[in-house]
């Protein structure tokens, strides 16, 4: 039984060491895009969204519900609109990191009309059924996006400790700290 908790510790910590940091800019050149926007990704991994131009969101939806803030099981994360200015020296950023990569998540951006333009963004779409291109598709059929502000122009961003974040992603959270947590883990077994 020690064995295999040391054992389990150490895939554990392994997996965290391995995760990669992946980038996806928001906004590039003025567009309504996430660039790239549909990524692998594999358990421990961040996601970190640079957000470059204009005032978009990174919102957690469903397949079924594209241009909605995904409210269950739980309530999907969201960075809040982040605003950038002309010119800006520097640039917002959320991150996210994810904790099981065998269930595809999906996003768009909350600004008005945005969703509808194909603004969304995905996580392990699978290659037949459910893939990222119907999943634009359906975002592009809605016409206009249900859950945006009236303005669409909230320059505060929502704390993603507010929200529930869903099981497949850990909101804002560090690989560092996760290393540590996962090296004590295993120290303290060993002993």
């Amino acid at each position: 039984m020690h064995f295999f908790a040391v054992a389990t510790a150490a895939a554990s910590l392994f997996s965290v060491v391995y995760a990669q940091n992946q980038t996806v800019v928001v906004g590039a050149n003025g567009t309504t895009t996430y660039s790239p926007s549909n990524i692998t990704a594999n358990v421990g991994d961040v996601i970190t969204f640079q957000f470059v131009a204009g005032n978009h969101t990174v919102t957690q939806s469903t397949f079924a519900s594209p241009c909605a803030q995904m409210l269950t099981p739980t309530t999907g994360i969201t960075s809040g609109f982040q605003p950038v200015t002309s010119g800006a020296a520097q640039v917002p950023s959320f991150s996210f990191t994810v904790n099981n990569a065998t269930t595809p998540l999906w996003f768009f951006c909350e600004h008005v009309g945005h969703c509808a333009k194909g603004m969304v963004f995905s996580v392990n779409a699978p290659a037949t059924g459910k893939t990222f291109a119907a999943f634009q598709a359906a975002a592009i059929a809605t016409g206009a996006d249900a859950s945006a502000s009236a303005s669409g122009a909230s320059s505060a961003p929502s704390s993603s400790s507010s929200t529930t974040p869903s099981s497949a992603l850990i909101s804002r959270s560090s690989s560092v700290g996760l290393l540590a947590v996962a090296a004590g883990l295993v120290a303290g077994l060993l002993l």
